[in-house]
C-alpha cells in the first residue's frame, strides 16, 4: 500500500483543486495529515475572508485523510531533529520541524512545496514543484 502525508502547501493545492497535485496524489492508497498541518489549515480556514465555506471544504478533506498525531516519540524526534538543524545553521520554521518529527517516526514520506525540508537528514520527501 502506497502511503504519503500531506505538508500544508499540499493540502492546500488539493482544497483549491489543483489537478497536477490531485493527479500526482491518485497513485497513492492513503493520503495522512500530520497534526500539526491540521493546526494550520484550520487557521487558515477560520482566518479567511470566506471561513464558513472554507472550513466546510476543509472538514471534507479532514475527513479523507487519515490524521497523525503526536505522542512523545515525536517530541523526542522533533527535539533532535530541531537540535541537528541548530547545529548545521539551517533553521526551519518551527511547525515544519514538527512535521517532519511525525513523518520520520511514522516512516512516512512527505509531499511537499518546501526545499527546506532536505535539510532533514532521513525525511523521506516526495517534492511537488512550484
Amino acid at each position: 500500500m502506497k502511503r504519503i502525508a500531506l505538508d500544508t502547501n499540499i493540502a492546500v493545492e488539493i482544497l483549491n483543486e489543483n489537478q497536477d497535485t490531485i493527479e500526482r496524489l491518485k497513485k497513492f492508497n492513503v493520503l495522512y495529515l500530520p497534526i500539526t498541518v491540521c493546526g494550520e489549515l484550520l487557521f487558515g480556514a477560520k482566518n479567511s475572508k470566506r471561513s464558513k465555506s472554507n472550513e466546510k471544504n476543509l472538514k471534507i478533506l479532514l475527513k479523507s485523510c487519515k490524521i497523525l498525531n503526536s505522542n512523545m516519540l515525536i517530541a523526542e524526534e522533533y527535539a533532535n531533529i530541531r537540535l541537528e538543524l541548530k547545529q548545521k545553521g539551517n533553521p526551519i520554521p518551527e511547525n515544519d520541524i514538527w512535521i517532519a518529527a511525525i513523518c520520520k517516526v511514522n516512516n512516512m514520506p512527505i509531499a511537499t512545496k518546501d526545499k527546506h525540508f532536505k535539510n532533514i537528514d532521513g525525511l523521506k520527501i516526495v517534492g511537488f514543484s512550484n
